[in-house]
């Protein structure tokens, strides 16, 4: 069957997320027929590079043969069992390992970032419920953010787009400053902009603090913000206020989590450990859908009791699934045996390397790199950028989806430098035609 007729039964039968099926009148859908590295393949046989690892996820490149083999193996032995009064080897395996990287002792498995918030939300909560201190309800969370989409999630979400439907439903968050470093004035540093947003923070813990449970942040990088880059001193300090006001701290290390960002977690770079990580996407390498919240023993003693009700009373029937958690494994192996992070910084300098011609060019603004995230902004008239790049783009063999006129690149670590190229190369050109269509000569490279 080719890709029309793909196309037309998928229209008819499925609904996509985060799109109005309206426009699929005018912008087709992609078929994908298979996938392998860096690349897919639709049903007619045109390929395309995947620059942002089929959103975020696909960590190590399609089809990567350790993990399947871990799952090859997993079937043979135990597919699913419930974790309510069961356990097995997979997820003591994988519980283990993350606590021995993380420093954290317990682990509460989901299926999905969206849930993994969620999870921390509740357990946050309902630590302070069984510490005789129902009253901190309340979060905060930083402007611009996104943990997801379910209505605990959102409440901490700062994304009208996803948010203002759905306002009804949800109890709102306290918003403080985001530390983007994207807003430093002239003269101003990523770090000025970093404290100056943890003064912020202190400003609100010290008139709330009594009532709030926890704050929740993503780590370095704020994903739907536009990879809103910040530096590693707003963790610090908010890791010392949520100490100094008994705050909960919650990482959201879902997007930049397992060497995005450079180091395995990004709370690394800071030198601090939250109270509550959250893990998804990358963590089984995009074969299957898993998410976990790692926390303390101190909140794990908070739940230890005879009374029932006092317990987490949260489950889904697949949690902790053997065979997620043994792709999850077989992900770590090969970060460890494979030394990955240190690949990637080497990877990552060459890939800026050849970027810098983008990156100087007349039309793009704060060109920016963390680890083997790469992102810029785009100066342009177009209301309607986002779709027309990311179309321009698959004309040009490659998936790049940019967050309004954010474009960013979060390809799988598996990226070679001759892809690194064409995928340059291939922003280069969709720029420029999108520059003549909007009436505009195509941008050159700055003066130095």
């Amino acid at each position: 069957m080719s890709n029309q007729d793909w196309l037309n039964r998928s229209l008819q039968a499925v609904w996509h997320p985060c799109t109005q099926m309206k426009r699929h009148e005018r912008f087709p859908l992609v078929p994908i027929a298979s996938a392998q590295g860096a690349w897919l393949t639709d049903f007619d046989g045109k390929r395309y590079l995947d620059a942002v690892s089929s959103w975020w996820v696909n960590l190590l490149g399609h089809g990567h043969p350790r993990i399947k083999q871990a799952l090859h193996d997993q079937l043979d032995t135990l597919e699913h069992v419930m974790l309510a009064g069961f356990t097995h080897r997979p997820v003591i395996e994988l519980s283990e390992r993350l606590a021995a990287l993380s420093g954290l002792g317990h682990a509460f498995y989901g299926s999905d970032g969206a849930s993994a918030t969620e999870i921390a939300l509740k357990m946050s909560f309902h630590y302070w419920k069984n510490s005789g201190k129902a009253q901190k309800s309340r979060f905060i969370s930083l402007e611009n953010s996104y943990h997801g989409e379910t209505i605990g999630a959102l409440a901490v979400t700062d994304v009208p787009l996803f948010s203002a439907t759905y306002a009804p439903l949800i109890a709102r968050a306290l918003r403080v400053p985001t530390p983007d470093a994207r807003q430093a004035a002239p003269g101003q540093s990523a770090r000025d902009v970093a404290l100056a947003a943890a003064r912020a923070l202190e400003n609100v813990l010290a008139k709330h603090a009594g009532d709030v449970a926890a704050l929740i942040l993503e780590p370095l990088v704020q994903g739907a913000a536009g990879m809103a880059m910040y530096h590693p001193d707003y963790l610090r300090e908010a890791r010392r206020l949520c100490d100094q006001y008994q705050v909960h701290l919650i990482a959201d290390e879902i997007a930049v989590g397992f060497g995005r960002t450079g180091t395995l977690f990004a709370c690394e770079q800071a030198d601090i450990r939250p109270d509550f990580l959250c893990l998804s996407k990358g963590i089984t390498g995009g074969f299957l859908p898993l998410s976990c919240v790692l926390t303390t023993d101190n909140v794990y003693q908070a739940f230890y009791s005879e009374d029932v009700r006092a317990g987490f009373l949260h489950s889904h029937s697949y949690t902790g699934n053997p065979l997620a958690c043994s792709a999850a494994l077989a992900v770590l192996d090969t970060l460890r045996d494979e030394d990955i992070l240190a690949g990637n910084r080497d990877k990552a300098a060459r890939f800026s390397g050849i970027l810098a011609p983008l990156a100087a060019r007349t039309d793009v603004r704060h060109f920016r790199q963390q680890g083997m995230i790469w992102a810029f902004d785009v100066d342009t008239p177009r209301g309607d950028f986002a779709q027309a790049f990311f179309a321009a783009m698959l004309e040009r063999g490659c998936l790049v989806r940019p967050i309004g006129n954010t474009v960013y690149y979060m390809p799988p670590y598996c990226l070679q430098d001759g892809e690194m190229r064409q995928l340059a190369e291939a922003t280069a050109e969709a720029l420029d035609a999108l520059a003549r269509e909007a009436g505009g000569a195509p941008a050159q490279p700055a003066l130095p």
